[in-house]
């Protein structure tokens, strides 16, 4: 069951029994297709990213009535999302900051943040848009992780060639910390140096001329690195997420939504967690660079003088 689905049978059972009202079929018909059939073909789909006529030649149905499930379950699924994916607040903001404390001493950490790509076959309209760095068509996923990997945001709305800095300053979480985080003790963000230096986000320096900084650096990357295994742990559960999804871009967002709702729900359910994989398999743009440093400079250098000097 986990290897084809990720899910042990008890896991497919608690998927099926939160989306059951959602994608229970309105007919009166003897064989329309059952709850639980819908949830193990999206899940075979996800695990594998195998098209549809596969799918459905391997499991007995047709390819409309995979795509038709695989359709249901996900807009089912992300209806849930904030049941799933939620942003801290008070007393776990204090747990997960000492958790990332004991990783590398670096202080009110409540998450962090990165960005990914999630490949996708070339749109017939704004093709040029999707298009990243990299040369291939794309989305865009912003995500912020807690401690255990598990994600307390995500947004995978845009094209492949919107820069993090860009996906980051114009989604609802940079609005929600310019208003809610307005003094150290609320706790910050790590991000690459893709991102800009913020009050609430902290990002490498682009050179260590001190001892204390060179210790901010090498703290910031250990605890950092947390991100970068929840988005391999997401594409090693989901293989869909590693191949080239053949859908239309808004629906491939609603796909990596999904699959990130789930990645929360094995967390949940503590199902087996996916096998090793290697940072270097992974899409991270350290080589990105952003000189966006604004206010966030003069916390940067509180933060070196105050713990790492």
């Amino acid at each position: 069951m986990i290897r084809r689905y990720r899910f042990s049978n008890e896991g497919v059972n608690y998927i099926v029994n939160l989306l059951e009202n959602d994608i229970k079929r309105s007919t009166k018909r003897n064989h329309a297709i059952s709850p639980r059939n819908q949830v193990l073909l999206a899940l075979r789909f996800f695990a594998s990213g195998s098209m549809y006529e596969v799918i459905g030649d391997t499991c007995g149905f047709s390819k409309s009535t995979v795509s038709r499930a695989v359709d249901s379950v996900t807009d089912a699924l992300v209806s849930h999302i904030h049941e799933f994916v939620r942003w801290p607040h008070n007393e776990d903001k204090k747990k997960i900051s000492s958790h990332f404390y004991d990783i590398a001493g670096f202080p009110n950490v409540i998450g962090c943040i990165d960005g990914t790509h999630v490949r996708i076959q070339a749109p017939k309209t704004d093709e040029a848009s999707f298009v990243n760095r990299k040369g291939y068509h794309s989305i865009s996923v912003q995500a912020v992780c807690d401690n255990e990997g598990k994600f307390t945001s995500v947004n995978a709305s845009w094209p492949g060639s919107c820069h993090d800095s860009h996906v980051f300053r114009t989604s609802g979480l940079c609005q929600r910390l310019e208003k809610e985080n307005k003094s150290f003790s609320d706790g910050v963000l790590l991000g690459d140096s893709g991102y800009p230096c913020r009050p609430f986000i902290m990002t490498p320096f682009l050179a260590t001329d001190s001892a204390g900084k060179m210790r901010y650096q090498e703290s910031h990357t250990k605890t950092r690195v947390t991100i970068e295994r929840a988005f391999g742990q997401l594409k090693r559960r989901f293989h869909v997420l590693h191949s080239e999804i053949r859908l239309a871009p808004a629906k491939v967002c609603r796909v990596v939504t999904a699959c990130v709702i789930l990645h929360n729900i094995a967390h949940f359910l503590h199902e087996s967690d996916v096998e090793e994989f290697e940072v270097n398999d992974l899409d991270v743009d350290n080589e990105r660079c952003l000189n966006d440093r604004r206010d966030g400079a003069a916390v940067r250098e509180f933060f070196v003088q105050q713990y790492f000097a």
